[in-house]
């Protein structure tokens, strides 16, 4: 067994399988624009992944087990077992981790934005004149110096 424990690999498999909710719910919503996307995924991630403390009972009378489990588990356990106190206990840290993802969310959208801004203005040569810079100028340019004379770039040739 690859672990002498179950619980860590019970972490593990609700890991990987709220990693592929969060990839498939991401590529499912492609159409609304980048910032309500990551919002939306943020709000998602925090309640898969916040943690709100739970208890059992056991069978014997008086002893309870207890531990921490995700939020969203815990607070569907208490509404189905109509415990009160566990659903108490969810709820707000499931919102809290909502808000923790939401604000990520924000946070992952202007980091791409200010990259994206970056990328655009780049070293600002060549858009203060209007002339094309890279490829774009030797694709618009044509071919030759100014007296009409090859610049050295040679035509393929199929042999």
């Amino acid at each position: 067994m690859l672990f002498s424990d179950s619980l860590p690999q019970l972490w593990l498999s609700y890991g990987v399988l709220s990693l592929i909710v969060l990839v498939t719910g991401y590529l499912a919503v492609r159409w609304i624009p980048l910032l309500p996307r990551l919002i939306l995924v943020g709000v998602v991630a925090g309640g898969l992944w916040m943690v709100a403390p739970f208890s059992l009972p056991l069978l014997q009378p008086g002893e309870t087990y207890s531990g921490l489990a995700p939020a969203i588990v815990v607070m569907a356990v208490g509404v189905i077992q109509h415990d009160g106190g566990q659903v108490a206990g969810a709820m707000p840290l499931l919102l809290v981790g909502a808000v923790i993802g939401a604000a990520l969310g924000l946070g992952a959208w202007r980091l791409l934005r200010r990259r994206h801004d970056n990328a655009d203005g780049g070293s600002g040569q060549g858009r203060k004149t209007g002339r094309p810079t890279g490829s774009a100028a030797r694709a618009s340019g044509k071919r030759g110096d100014a007296h009409g004379k090859p610049d050295g770039r040679r035509e393929p040739v199929v042999n």
